[in-house]
């Protein structure tokens, strides 16, 4: 354990690759165009959306135990195809869909993927301008977030149609819902709450592990009042208490990484990224280029 903790707690930046891709991927439906703290109760309240049913935990045994920082793995149940030109940046599955942020200027996109099958259902390109980051489901709307731009975008989420937007200040990576509030990160080692009526920010929470800051939080998903966030740059997984910040497991997803790495290559921005829970105990990985993502099942270390 102590391998990981020092692995966590030293990296710091605030940087994205900015690579390009020549693989073709799945035949896409459609495609557009577009310019341009909390109490605890909150938060641990169900998530207050269609989509958001009741689910069983992921969790080998409950974190939320005085029992230290858990350490944990991943054990691969399935693995579907996925675009491998898709630089990957926020996963959502809802009432039987999955949702998919793509980033990297010129190729950003938010779309609609069979979560069986790999294939690309619909997808809307964003203007050349803007660099696509997490995303997340409200209600009946995609809230999706930009890494430089200040503008959080929001989708109709049946048919992509856009229906507004936010602005905002500093950088987006990742973002999800929690109850009726939404938690944000930046690349720093701080969570930020928001109003999901508005974006407007209601606090913020530093991340630490064993009292050490943890930066580089990136894809969020937020599962049974706890946030689980990738560490950009590793293969490694932190569930989160958003209460007070502090990390209550570490869960080691490098098999994802030797099952994928002949297939995408040598370019290390092909990085494990994206989060999201199946709700029947398990959750579904990805990650920037990767031919396929993969439904894991978390295990004691």
């Amino acid at each position: 354990m102590a391998t990981v903790i020092t692995l966590l707690a030293a990296g710091c930046g605030s940087t994205a690759a900015d690579d390009t891709g020549s693989t073709v991927g799945p035949t896409v439906a459609s495609t557009t165009t577009i310019s341009g703290q909390p109490t605890s109760s909150e938060a641990t309240s169900s998530e207050a959306t269609s989509n958001q049913a009741i689910s069983l935990s992921p969790w080998p045994s409950d974190p939320r135990t005085p029992d230290g920082v858990a350490a944990w793995s991943v054990e691969i149940v399935d693995a579907i195809p996925h675009d491998p030109t898709a630089y990957t940046q926020g996963l959502e599955l809802a009432d039987g869909v999955l949702y998919e942020s793509d980033g990297l200027y010129g190729e950003s996109s938010i779309r609609t993927v069979d979560p069986a099958t790999g294939s690309v259902i619909a997808r809307v390109a964003l203007d050349r301008s803007v660099f696509g980051e997490g995303l997340t489901v409200v209600g009946e709307e995609l809230v999706q977030i930009t890494w430089r731009e200040g503008r959080a975008f929001r989708w109709d989420r049946r048919s992509l149609a856009p229906v507004g937007e936010w602005g905002y200040e500093g950088e987006g990576w990742g973002i999800c819902l929690m109850g009726s509030r939404l938690v944000m990160s930046n690349g720093s080692d701080r969570l930020t709450w928001r109003d999901p009526t508005d974006f407007s920010v209601i606090s913020t929470v530093p991340v630490t592990l064993a009292g050490q800051p943890v930066s580089r939080l990136n894809e969020l998903e937020c599962i049974g009042g706890l946030v689980v966030a990738n560490i950009y740059t590793t293969t490694d997984l932190v569930v989160i208490n958003p209460v007070n910040g502090d990390i209550l497991a570490v869960i080691d997803a490098s098999p994802l990484l030797d099952r994928v790495a002949a297939g995408i290559g040598t370019n290390r921005g092909n990085v494990l990224n994206g989060i999201a829970d199946r709700r029947d105990g398990t959750l579904l990985l990805g990650g920037k280029r990767w031919p396929e993502m993969f439904t894991v099942r978390i295990v004691a270390s």
